[in-house]
């Protein structure tokens, strides 16, 4: 038979099926696009902001306040649908950046010493930089001092984002420089929540949490690699975490970092598997007369490829492709949907620049973001211990800093934990980070497209 003929039993769509693939595919694509998820993180901002200034803004409230918990026994666990989403939906977006933050460190760009220190020097000034400046506007006021760590942080998926829009005028190298930015950014920021946002510590709770991180690095070091041994154990973390007092959504991070990094099987042992299989699969194919659905030793060889390509490649990987597009397309969503409500009084934007608190934030995220990656950045190719990426220069360094002023999620779950109990500062605080976030975002994008 020659490659223009068909065999038989060859199976092809019909035209039902056609017509769906045709409309499911470019769906896909869209839902694959990293652009896709800043477009719902903002969609949803949007929704929330009209929400909070409409009539409906009670039954936003009381939707969001509203109690929800377990009960076995004499056992409760009862919190408001915001601190669930806060507390534990978010536990999952700390979980997949932990694995992205340890992919780095391992194959990624943070690997290379040459390659990562510009990187590590650009985050940690972006950090410094803008606490120093937020310090400076609230260093007098025993109310807004300690939010100092709000400006701290990067969104990256509203920078990446804008990196996106700009398309092939900026080298790809700047998004992977970006990236790997934002993730030393947010390991800093909770590093910060730990350390600094933290009221009460019991330490049973917090030993029992240490206790059941060790029992997953054991898993890991004796070679368990099923996902539900992970989700419970990081289940566990969580709960110990909450009821330690340190914010439980860090128990993502520690969980995400006793993920296996490493295959069962190297890639000769799976190049050799798979020729056996796919030959075995062959000789089934010419001897079989009916389609591959009435053939069970077909699909059982299906099923070996698909189990020898899963032995192949490793945990940390695998379980980070999966959970990627859920987190962005609905957690990070349903956060903002949830924490962006701020009704807009505009009298506050008036008083927003001469108030201490807005003006430390925005100061902070446009101007402290900018100068802090900019500068260290700078020192560190000055100093000669790292270089940027190839076709990478200065002035897309200076973009980047600008882009990073977009603080939005991490920024706002900050003010959160840092106002919590002060509603008026909490919502200058959140209307200054959606005005930075806008600013930043703004300027970073036309000065990459001027400067590319």
């Amino acid at each position: 038979m020659n490659d223009n003929e068909v065999s038989n039993n060859e199976i092809y769509p019909k035209p039902l099926e056609a017509q769906v693939e045709r409309v499911i595919t470019p769906f896909q694509a869209f839902i694959r696009d990293q652009t896709t998820g800043s477009l719902f993180l903002m969609l949803c901002t949007v929704v929330a902001l009209i929400i909070a200034n409409s009539p409906f803004v009670q039954h936003y409230e009381a939707l969001i306040e509203m109690p929800m918990g377990f009960v076995i026994g004499e056992w409760t666990l009862n919190m408001s649908v915001r601190h669930w989403v806060n507390d534990g939906l978010m536990s999952l977006f700390f979980f997949v950046l932990g694995l992205e933050i340890k992919r780095e460190i391992i194959a990624g760009e943070l690997k290379e010493p040459r390659q990562s220190l510009p990187v590590i020097a650009a985050a940690l000034g972006g950090m410094i930089v803008p606490a120093v400046v937020y310090v400076i506007f609230n260093y007098a006021s025993q109310t807004t001092s300690h939010g100092w760590g709000i400006p701290m942080a990067t969104d990256t998926a509203f920078a990446v984002g804008v990196l996106a829009l700009l398309g092939r005028r900026i080298p790809v190298a700047l998004i992977a420089f970006l990236t790997a930015l934002a993730i030393i950014d947010d390991l800093g920021a909770i590093l910060v929540i730990a350390a600094f946002y933290t009221d009460t510590i019991h330490l049973s709770a917090l030993g029992f949490s240490g206790l059941f991180l060790a029992l997953l690095v054991a898993c890991n070091l004796v070679g368990f690699r099923h996902p539900v041994i992970y989700a419970i154990g990081g289940v566990m973390v969580w709960f110990a975490l909450h009821k330690s007092g340190v914010h439980a959504t860090v128990a993502g991070i520690a969980v995400a970092l006793t993920v296996p990094a490493r295959p069962t099987r190297g890639p000769k042992w799976f190049m050799r598997r798979t020729r056996r299989l796919v030959n075995e699969f062959e000789r089934m194919e010419e001897q079989s007369t009916s389609p591959i659905l009435g053939e069970a030793q077909q699909h059982a060889v299906v099923e070996r490829v698909q189990d020898t390509a899963e032995k192949a490649t490793t945990p940390l990987r695998r379980w980070e492709r999966t959970l990627e597009h859920p987190v962005a397309l609905l957690v990070m969503p349903i956060f903002a949907l949830v924490n962006a409500g701020i009704p807009i009084d505009f009298n506050l934007l008036s008083t927003l620049w001469t108030d201490a608190l807005g003006a430390g934030i925005i100061a902070g995220l446009v101007v402290g973001k900018c100068m802090g990656i900019s500068l260290f950045a700078w020192f560190a190719l000055r100093l000669n211990i790292g270089q940027l990426p190839t076709g990478v220069n200065m002035h897309h360094i200076i973009g980047i800093g600008l882009l990073g002023g977009m603080g939005f999620t991490m920024s706002i779950f900050i003010a959160g934990l840092g106002f919590a109990n002060n509603a008026d500062a909490l919502v200058t605080a959140k209307t200054a980070i959606l005005l930075a976030t806008l600013i930043a975002g703004v300027s970073g994008y036309l000065w990459l497209r001027l400067r590319s």
